[in-house]
């Protein structure tokens, strides 16, 4: 583990790492020992129709320490990394920030710089959607189709609807980004680095937990208005348990798929977090 002390207390420390790896319990410490801000580095955290199953703190932890970003955006709102990156822009001031999550392009666009592309219009997204992504992919610019991965859906509809919308590839974007809010070398940069067993035994555990403290009745709070193509609606273990109140499955059968889920996200977490986090300082986990 990192000593916390030797943490400066006048620079913003970032704390990436794939789910229940413990980096909310490692932010809360810096926070209570030097001083700071929690702020959400979470794609799915800053929805508000999720609280149990997104894994959000709890009163303690909002007690304990000032927190920032969780829960504040509708379960229908449009909310990107562009809205994220404005977010946390206007909450840096006077105290620091200890930003903290698993969504690793928050990070990169914090510490790399953002492009300012235009809002995609709604007809274009539409028209997306209906399209197959071979056709997605094949009408990508070169540049662009280079740099991103091509069996990722989102990524590749993104660059598309980009392209449709401003006849400008995201490459093309990405070449004229600005400068970061919070440049690299400007920070304490911490990535958690954990055995494959110890998290996995982790993502099974807290799981159970998230049982316990009612991540059944959130699903059913939402299932009314359940539509998978939603952002908000791609909290891991929420489409498991949405099929169990349908009848689908067991509720036994959720939570393993659930877990499945969670610990197939966390291996995706950790092959980007190695790719991408080379200059980070790595957290070792048991």
């Amino acid at each position: 583990m990192i000593d916390i002390a030797s943490i400066p207390a006048d620079r913003p420390v970032l704390i990436a790492g794939p789910t229940a790896s413990g980096k909310s319990a490692l932010a809360l410490t810096i926070a209570q020992t030097g001083g700071g801000v929690i702020v959400n580095a979470d794609a799915l955290q800053v929805y508000g129709n999720w609280h149990v199953l997104t894994a959000r703190p709890d009163a303690a932890d909002l007690e304990a320490a000032p927190h920032h970003l969780y829960g504040h955006v509708a379960w229908d709102a449009p909310y990107s990394v562009g809205h994220w990156l404005r977010n946390v822009a206007a909450l840096i001031g006077e105290e620091r920030p200890i930003i903290v999550g698993g969504t690793g392009l928050y990070f990169r666009a914090l510490t790399e710089g953002l492009a300012e592309i235009p809002p995609t219009p709604a007809e274009i997204r539409a028209l997306a959607d209906s399209r197959p992504l071979e056709d997605l992919i094949a009408a990508l610019d070169p540049g662009t189709a280079a740099g991103i991965d091509l069996n990722n859906r989102a990524r590749v509809q993104r660059a598309w609807e980009v392209l449709t919308a401003t006849g400008k590839g995201l490459a093309e974007w990405q070449a004229d980004t600005p400068a970061p809010l919070l440049p690299l070398a400007e920070c304490t940069a911490l990535v958690m680095d954990a055995q494959v067993e110890w998290l996995n035994a982790r993502i099974a555990g807290r799981f159970d937990l998230m049982l316990d403290r009612g991540a059944l009745a959130e699903a059913e709070a939402n299932w009314s208005r359940w539509d998978p193509g939603l952002p908000s609606m791609r909290a891991i273990g929420a489409p498991e348990l949405i099929a169990h109140l349908r009848g689908e499955i067991t509720l036994e059968a959720a939570r393993q798929a659930a877990i499945i889920a969670s610990r197939q996200y966390a291996k995706r977490q950790r092959t980007w977090f190695r790719a991408r986090m080379g200059d980070w300082t790595p957290v070792r986990l048991p």
